[in-house]
């Protein structure tokens, strides 16, 4: 029932049109990339599966439609007894993807496949997203680890989990999560809050006291109250006096206020001095990918950073906007193709049963360019091809000693899961 009701409408209409039956096909495509980027990143694609997988109709369900009392008694059967028999095919996650190309294509009876639009769109826009924004932190990160510490400002709990499961496709290295790691394995890591230094009667005591419990494991936040004068110092002390006596070397320390670019030098220095250079400096508050990419020009001695509010909601760009487009629909046995002319140029979708190739260079072994084509079209780039823009047809690109890979993979066949989710 995860659905738009005009869907529902639209349903039990085709059905007593008499062409519920008639196959469809539908495209998931997006139209512009989040934080005007180069590429976004697909996922999602578990919990679609997931989903499907589970679609039916419970009594419940039969019984609020039959209350809207809007609906043929044949439609609440057909929904009583309902089976899924759509064929879905999908790029995998993890896939960079770009504007109007198909990311998903659904291919079965009108009445399903049209039902399917916002639970696709539901499950796939937001770990999109989150995978995409995840992915342009890590990158301004230039190979430092960045933690997703985003859950308490996540909206809701499943933002939370599904979030912190997306970012860890887009590259980060942990969660905060406890919940996302318990249900979805991305492996979580925590730091202690200001709340445990504040509880103590002294920073050296909270310090002393946390080491004493994870001596393996001890990472210390340092801003409390001051991060030279005190906070590193009395880190310091405690791993001097607690943390190596007991035979293990200390991870890191925190900096999670002020000016991270000369505190963390000045960290560094004072760590370096004390017998401490492998000592990690972890920076939070408020990052994102441009702080975090201003923070690499001062030359910032950090080793990793923890990202909150700004990736777990996509603070700067909130919404993918993924489209499900009806590409074709058949007509005494053939699809005939379909499309929806607008006055915006970007919004005319690509019509027909299609598939979508990556085109890699056999030199250099990178992606070249994306080629979407007929599904029954023959590709043949063996002695070269010519590909175009489809927004400006005029734009042409000719391509040698190139490699046509296809990313839409089955997923399901006449309802059938005939995919394998890989672990994370």
């Amino acid at each position: 029932m995860l659905t738009d009701f005009y869907d529902i409408a639209m349903a039990n209409g085709y059905l007593k049109n008499g062409i519920g039956d008639k196959t469809a096909v539908f495209d998931v495509i997006f139209r512009q990339i989040p934080d005007h980027g180069g590429f976004a990143i697909f996922a999602g694609l578990a919990q679609l599966i997931e989903r499907l997988s589970m679609l039916r109709f419970s009594p419940e369900d039969i019984s609020y439609l039959r209350g809207k009392q809007m609906f043929s008694e044949d439609f609440l059967a057909y929904l009583e007894h309902f089976r899924f028999s759509c064929d879905i095919w999908s790029v995998e996650e993890g896939t960079p993807i770009f504007p109007n190309e198909p990311v998903i294509v659904v291919k079965g009876p009108l009445m399903q496949a049209a039902w399917l639009e916002t639970l696709i769109l539901n499950t796939i826009n937001y770990q999109s997203l989150i995978a995409t924004k995840a992915n342009r932190i890590v990158r301004a990160a230039q190979g430092r680890r960045v933690i997703e510490y985003g859950a308490r400002q996540a909206h809701g709990s499943d933002a939370a989990v599904f979030g912190a499961r997306a970012a860890y496709i887009g590259g980060c290295s942990h969660t905060s999560c406890a919940l996302a790691d318990c249900k979805e394995g991305v492996p979580a890591e925590g730091f202690m809050a200001h709340s445990w230094v504040q509880v103590f009667d002294s920073e050296y005591e909270a310090f002393r006291k946390y080491a004493e419990t994870y001596p393996d494991r001890c990472i210390l936040l340092v801003d409390t109250y001051n991060v030279l004068k005190s906070g590193v110092p009395n880190a310091i002390r405690v791993f001097d006096e607690v943390v190596v006596p007991a035979g293990f070397r200390p991870l890191a320390i925190r900096i999670d206020s002020g000016d991270i670019g000369y505190l963390s030098k000045r960290a560094r220095k004072m760590l370096d001095e004390a017998g401490y250079a492998d000592v990690q400096i972890i920076a939070s508050n408020s990052l994102d990918e441009y702080i975090i990419r201003d923070l690499m020009l001062q030359g910032a001695q950090v080793d990793a950073f923890t990202v909150g509010e700004n990736l777990i909601t996509s603070k700067s760009s909130p919404v993918f906007g993924a489209a499900y487009i009806l590409a074709a629909v058949e007509n005494d046995g053939v699809l005939v193709p379909k499309i929806k002319t607008s006055e915006s140029i970007e919004k005319v979708a690509t019509p027909h049963f299609k598939k979508l190739y990556r085109l890699v260079s056999n030199e250099t072994e990178m992606c070249v360019a994306d080629l979407v084509s007929l599904y029954e079209e023959e590709i043949q780039v063996d002695k070269g091809i010519t590909i175009f823009d489809p927004n400006a047809t005029w734009k042409k690109k000719y391509l040698t000693d190139v490699t046509a890979r296809s990313l839409l993979v089955p997923i399901f066949e006449k309802g059938k899961l005939v995919y394998t989710s890989p672990s994370l």
